[in-house]
Order: C-alpha cells, then structure tokens, then sequence
C-alpha cells in the first residue's frame, strides 16, 4: 500500500469515529489533523504508531529500513506478551547509512529480507518505512514484491514514516496494511456461530489472558487477535468472524469499519477494566451474538464471578475507600479506569482527554460529575496544580510522568503499555486494588513527606532547641565511619584520611 495524500486525508476523515460526525468542511475537528511538530513530544509519530499495531503479531519479522536509532530497544520496550514465538521482540533494521541515502539502499533491504527468511524461517516479514527512506525515495514495494517471489513468503510493506502525522494515523495505517495484504487471504480449518475478532487489544503484561478462559467457558472462540499475542495465520481468516470487538478505542475504527463492509461483520466497542464494564463486555457480546442459551450462561457466569470477585475485594476496598486519584492517560483507558477505580470506592478527581474521541468524552464527563477536571493538554506543571487543587492522594498514569508524582511526594502507578501487571478482567481487577494498596500504603511516603534533616535542624536554630544531630557520633556510611572525641576536633578531611 503507498501512502499518498489522499489516503492520509481518508484516513483522518474516518467516518467511524466520532470526531468526524456531525462536521463538514473547514469545520472538521483540528485534532484529526494535527500534525506532529519537529523537537516535540507528542507521544509517538506514525512509525512508531504503525509498529505498535503490528509487532505483537509475535510469529512475523519485523524489519526497520532506515537508520539504527529508528529502531530502537525492540526486546522488551513494550509489554505485549507472547504465548509461544518470540521472533517479534528481534529489533531488525537495514542500518542505513549516509552512504546508502546517497546511493539508495534498496538492494541492502532486498539483502536483508532474504537474510532474515534463512536465519529465523518467519511466517511474514512487514518492512516498515521511516522518515529517512520516505524522503529518499525508496521503492520500498517492489523490493517487498521481489523478495516475496523469491523466498516465498508475504513480505508486507508498511508505509507509514514519521513525518506524515500522528501515532494514531500511524494506527490506522496499519489497519489498512492488514486489511490489503492480510484479511482474507486464507480460510480457517472450520468455524463456529461464536467466532469473534478482538481488534486493538495488545496483551500488555498479558491482561488478555485474564479474558480469555471467560470466553472459553461461555463457548465464544476468539478466531483472530488483532494483535496481540497473535499469530500470522490466524489474521489471515480474521474474516470468517461473526463480531469484531474494539478495546482500544478508536486507534483501528477504520478496520473495524470496513471489515462491516466488506464481510458484513457487525462491531462493538468494549472494555475490559472494571466490574461493570467487563460485565456489560460480556452481555454485550453474547446479545450480539444473538443465543439466548448463551445470554443465559453468560449472566450465570457473571453472576459467579463478581460473587467471587466482591469476596476478594473487600479488604482493599476498606482500605482504597474514598482516595482521591488523578488519572493521566489516553484513549479508552481514560474512561474504563475512572469505572474501576469507583469500584473500589476510590474518587477520580481529575482525568486527561487526550487521544479521547467525542464518545470517550462524553463517558468521563458521566463518570466524573460536575466537580471532576478533565485535562485536555497535560504537563507536569498543570499536574502538580491539579494534584494541589484538588489535594489527590495518587498519581494513576504513564511511566513518564513518574517523576511528576514524586515532585508532588504521592504514590505513583503506572497503567501505560510499559507495566508489568495486568489489570483486564476479574482477576486484573485484584491484581490492581493490591498494586494501589500497596503504592498508598508504601512506608517511603511517610519518610519522603518528612522534613530533610538540614530543614529540621534550622527550625531547631530558629526556635533555640539543639536538634536530634549527635556530633560525638557520625556515621558517614556503613563501610566508612568517622567517630569524633567532643575534646578533640580535628578537621574533617583528617578524620577521611586517617580511615582510608
């Protein structure tokens, strides 16, 4: 797939988000068309964008054709799990150097592709583009379409470099990639009435494993996950589905949207955080599926469930009650941990509305109230004021703002794609009341909101008092220890000199 204006412009103006309804013309929401600005930090570009969506397809190479540092720390930079294949997390790339830029480095990515077919024997290789080769003009396709013929094995090309626009276009670019070179191009072995797609879920510290054996019970397949934990084959026959399910907001609308068209496979839009929302997920599901033996065992399982799940609960909702919480984040997740968050007592004082469509907005203002703030352009300044307004107790947000929390010494969770915890499903929702207990009750804030000693003992000067500092006894380290004689005083170089 090229990626030409006009396809860029389809792809902001998709019809499927709520960002594009109700405008016209010069009217048309300026955040679909934002484009990232140069030296900024805007949370990603579209590679970056395109690559979240495609890598966790855990049995395919991924290849990076431009310079190294486009490629990155592949191995564990994020928290998309595999059951089985590995191959994913290798960080493949052509290493172009100013050589290559002037003298082109299309047989050098030819080289590479087949290089990697002979090594590591992959179930596709997607070729993404960068800035770099974008602007020099590589004909990334046919060298694609040349070394497919040649090993014979799909080699997807994926047009997305950073300079055309936002990590969510670069989404969206992906959706196109697997709809045109993927979907539909191979048959499962057998299907049933209760086939779904998961579109948008990532597995980030396996969350989507907490999911999984619930629909198992109720006799739902997942026939294909987009993407995580995926395997290339099974996206192949992501067509024969009867539901496709969306859980990362909007960021692959356009795929969900045009498999409806194409294939005539209805969509809905869920979460998996909470008590409510999973349980309205799984109502949802098994009334669009359209069994009324299935409605039945699926309200007879959400019954089980929260029974056992309110059991588990209780001691953390006695101690989480009424903590106030600033939540920093985006898309769905902007919402869904508002819901399960006052499902354990806890009141979200304040949430971020970035990457929030018009539906997700209009879900935070429901769950906030009238006193609740939403952020639309968040930095560590607005936070550290919004968390002394509103006198929050904790710091719910990505990894980068983690230093945020501890200028503003309160406890800090990380809920973005670098977390180690899962927190989908029933048991992601115990696994997050006892990451948030454990992070309020952390002894260290009590020791961080403590005045540093040299505060403490100015007070003491001010007030006349001597202060708890023993000058007969300091102990500089537990491996260098200088005692001083109150008779003797002797320079305190002298003292280092005579222990070392």
């Amino acid at each position: 797939m090229r990626i030409t204006q006009g396809k860029i412009n389809e792809l902001l103006s998709e019809s499927g988000c709520e960002h594009n309804q109700h405008t016209h013309g010069d009217k048309k929401n300026k955040t679909c068309k934002q484009q990232a600005q140069p030296g900024a930090a805007q949370g990603g570009c579209s590679f970056d964008g395109a690559m979240i969506a495609l890598v966790p397809i855990t049995d395919a190479a991924h290849l990076v054709h431009g310079p190294i540092a486009c490629a990155g720390n592949s191995w564990g930079s994020r928290g998309s799990l595999s059951s089985g294949p590995q191959l994913y997390k290798f960080g493949f790339t052509t290493d172009l150097s100013e050589n290559d830029v002037i003298f082109g480095g299309e047989k050098k990515l030819y080289k590479a592709i087949l290089d990697i077919h002979q090594r590591y024997q992959p179930a596709a290789v997607f070729v993404y583009s960068t800035c770099v080769t974008a602007l020099i003009g590589e004909d990334m396709d046919a060298v694609c379409q040349a070394a497919a013929k040649k090993i014979g094995v799909p080699v997807i090309p994926v047009n997305s470099p950073g300079f055309v626009g936002s990590k969510n276009l670069g989404n969206r670019i992906a959706g196109e990639v697997l709809l045109e070179h993927v979907v539909g191009t191979a048959e499962p072995e057998y299907t049933t009435p209760y086939d779904i797609n998961l579109i948008g879920e990532y597995n980030i510290a396996g969350e989507m494993w907490n999911v999984l054996p619930l629909f198992k019970k109720l006799g739902i397949r997942v026939l294909a996950k987009m993407t995580g934990d995926s395997r290339y084959e099974e996206i192949c026959y992501a067509h024969r589905a009867k539901l496709n399910v969306m859980i990362c907001s909007k960021a692959l609308i356009n795929m969900a949207r045009k498999m409806k068209e194409r294939y005539g496979i209805p969509y809905i839009e869920e979460s998996f955080y909470g008590v409510e929302d999973m349980n309205r997920c799984l109502r949802n599901i098994a009334a669009q599926l359209g069994d009324p033996d299935l409605q039945e065992r699926t309200e007879k399982l959400i019954a089980e469930e929260t029974a056992a799940l309110q059991e588990k609960l209780a001691p953390y909702r006695a101690r989480l009650k009424g903590k106030r919480v600033v939540l920093y984040t985006g898309g769905v997740k902007s919402w869904s941990i508002i819901s399960a968050a006052k499902d354990l007592g806890m009141e979200v004082v304040a949430t971020s509305t970035k990457k929030s469509t018009e539906e997700d907005k209009a879900r935070i203002k429901e769950l906030l109230g009238q006193d609740g703030i939403t952020l639309e352009k968040g930095n560590p300044q607005e936070i550290l004021r919004v968390i002394n307004e509103t006198k929050a107790e904790m710091l719910v947000a990505g990894g980068r703002n983690q230093y945020t929390a501890l200028k503003a010494r309160i406890p800090f969770l990380d809920i973005n794609q670098e977390r180690h915890h899962a927190y989908a499903g029933y048991v992601g929702m115990v696994e997050m009341a006892r990451e948030l207990d454990e992070a309020l009750y952390s002894p260290v804030w009590e020791q961080v909101r403590k005045p540093a000693p040299w505060e403490e003992d100015a007070a003491n000067k001010d007030t006349g008092t001597r202060g708890h500092w023993d000058t007969g006894n300091i102990s500089a380290s537990p491996f260098l220890r200088v005692s001083v004689s109150p008779e003797i005083h002797l320079p305190l170089s002298a003292s280092f000199e005579e222990e070392v």
